[in-house]
C-alpha cells in the first residue's frame, strides 16, 4: 500500500488510541521504524491528543508513554488499588479527549483525501474540456480549408516523385487572384533531423527557381497542408530537401517532387 494511503486509511488513530490487536500493533511499529513519514504522523497525532488531553484535564496530564505503552504491551500482573472519583472521572475525560482526538483526525483526513479526490476529477473535467475545444478549431479549419481548396478559381497541380524519393507526391493548390499557394505534403516523408522541404516556383524557360517558402513544424501538423504565399508567374513547382533555414537555391540532387502547371 502507498504510504500516503496508509497514514490516510486511520490505523495510525487506532494504534495511538490502543485499539489494535497485538498484531497490528507490531505491525504498526515496523511500518514507524522503515518509514519517516509514518513516525512523524504517529508523532503529531500523539501531540495533537496531549494538547486535548491538557484542555480536558489541566490538573492531571499522563504521561503519554507510559499509557501507551500500558495498551499496547500486555500486563503481566493485576494490582487492584482503590480510585478516589476525581481521578476515576479525570481518567474517562482523558478516555473521552482521546477518542474525539482520533475521530477528528480520521475526519480531516477523509476530508484531504476527498478534497484530493474533487481536484483530480476537476483537473480531469478542465483537460477533456480542452479537449473537446481544440477538436471542435481542428473541424472548422478543416472545413474552411476544404471549402478553400474546392473553389473553382483553384488550379490543382500533382507533384510527382523524383529520383531521389520516387514514392513521393504533393499537391499544389493554387489560387492566382489571391496568390496563395496550399502544399498538401501528405506523400512526402518526414524530414531528417536539421533538414526541411522547401518550396519552390518555377519559371521553365530559362530555368528559374523562386522559392515559395519552407513547409515548417512538418511533424507537429497531422494533416500536412501548409498555406504560403506566390505571387510568382509559376509555371512548375517543385519541393526539395534543403539544411534548417532554407537555401537560396535549390538542391537539385535533394528534389523530391515535381509538377508542372496545366496552361
Amino acid at each position: 500500500m502507498d504510504i500516503k494511503d496508509y497514514i490516510a486509511s486511520g490505523i495510525l488513530e487506532l494504534y495511538v488510541a490502543g485499539k489494535l490487536s497485538e498484531k497490528e500493533n507490531l505491525e504498526v511499529a515496523a511500518m514507524a521504524q522503515k518509514h519517516a513519514e509514518v513516525r512523524t504522523e504517529i508523532e503529531a497525532i500523539e501531540n495533537a491528543i496531549l494538547e486535548l488531553t491538557r484542555a480536558a484535564s489541566p490538573n492531571n496530564t499522563p504521561d503519554f508513554q507510559e499509557i501507551r505503552d500500558k495498551i499496547t504491551v500486555p500486563e503481566t500482573r493485576v494490582i487492584s488499588m482503590e480510585k478516589s472519583n476525581s481521578a476515576w472521572f479525570s481518567y474517562v475525560g482523558w478516555a473521552a479527549s482521546v477518542l474525539l482526538a482520533v475521530g477528528l483526525l480520521w475526519m480531516y483526513n477523509s476530508n484531504q483525501q476527498l478534497r484530493t479526490q474533487v481536484e483530480e476529477a476537476s483537473q480531469e473535467k478542465m483537460q477533456l474540456e480542452e479537449q473537446i475545444a481544440n477538436a471542435n478549431n481542428s473541424l472548422e479549419q478543416t472545413t474552411d480549408l476544404l471549402n478553400t481548396i474546392r473553389e473553382k478559381e483553384i488550379s490543382v497541380i500533382s507533384l510527382a516523385g523524383q529520383q531521389v524519393s520516387p514514392d513521393s507526391y504533393a499537391k499544389v493548390y493554387w489560387n492566382k487572384n489571391e496568390e496563395k499557394v496550399y502544399i498538401d505534403a501528405m506523400g512526402l516523408p518526414e524530414p531528417p533531423p536539421g533538414m526541411v522541404y522547401q518550396v519552390w516556383s518555377l519559371k521553365l524557360n530559362p530555368l528559374t527557381p523562386t522559392s515559395v517558402g519552407l513547409l515548417e513544424d512538418f511533424t507537429s501538423d497531422e494533416n500536412r497542408i501548409f498555406a504560403l504565399t506566390n505571387a510568382n508567374e509559376s509555371e512548375a513547382f517543385g519541393i526539395t530537401l534543403e539544411p534548417a533555414g532554407g537555401s537560396e537555391s535549390p538542391t537539385l540532387e535533394q528534389l523530391y517532387t515535381l509538377g508542372v502547371v496545366s496552361s
